[in-house]
């Protein structure tokens, strides 16, 4: 009876033990299913990872994009730029060119209007000279012609107003009759401009 008494002592601690070490087990398979699935939970998708790079990709071709259309904004103001300061050098090139030149083609007109002087005063001119006077009044068209070729034009002046931004007043002459003061009588020297540029004042006498 002893025996058996110890036998069955035996068997209860054995099941006793066997029961904690199963119990050991569960609660070991508990904790590396709930680390399993916090490493799952933890761990980045591939879904994500795409997403994250996908907006990476957007962002980068957003910022190209403003880089790209900055850079277009930027060459187009320097290219109007530019033209702005080629068309104001090749304006002002003409200018200085012409504004000088203009006193010869004055002299070039003083000459015509003596020529015709002359031949109101003489019938009997010799023909050299009529030969010389159509020459003299060959070169004043062509000059003429190149002027106005570069919109070079005359400043029209008697009978307009006084306008100090185009005429110049040398003197004052009482009004006569019918004439508002103010009225230009005379031009002394042609002025001329090219657009809206005055390349030379006109000299005028004005009405008092």
């Amino acid at each position: 009876m002893k025996e058996m008494d110890d036998t069955v002592e035996i068997s209860g601690e054995g099941a006793a033990k066997a029961a904690g070490e199963s119990n050991d087990t569960d609660e070991q398979s508990v904790d590396e299913q709930s680390i399993d699935e916090e490493s799952l939970a933890e761990e980045p998708t591939d879904t994500n990872i795409e997403q994250g790079e996908v907006e990476s990709v957007r962002n980068e071709l957003n910022d190209t994009k403003n880089r790209l259309l900055r850079q277009a904004a930027e060459f187009q103001n320097y290219k109007r730029r530019t033209e702005q300061e080629k068309s104001l050098y090749v304006r002002t090139g003409k200018e200085q060119v012409i504004q000088p030149m203009l006193d010869i083609f004055d002299d070039f007109s003083r000459s015509i209007n003596a020529t015709k002087q002359a031949e109101e005063q003489n019938e009997n001119l010799n023909p050299m000279y009529l030969k010389l006077r159509e020459g003299v009044e060959l070169v004043y068209e062509k000059f003429r012609n190149e002027l106005n070729r570069l919109g070079v034009e005359p400043i029209e002046a008697v009978g307009k107003s006084f306008n100090e931004n185009e005429h110049e007043a040398l003197m004052q002459q009482p009004a006569p009759e019918d004439v508002e003061p103010g009225t230009v009588l005379e031009e002394i020297q042609t002025g001329y401009r090219m657009g809206d540029k005055i390349l030379r004042h006109s000299r005028v006498i004005v009405a008092s």
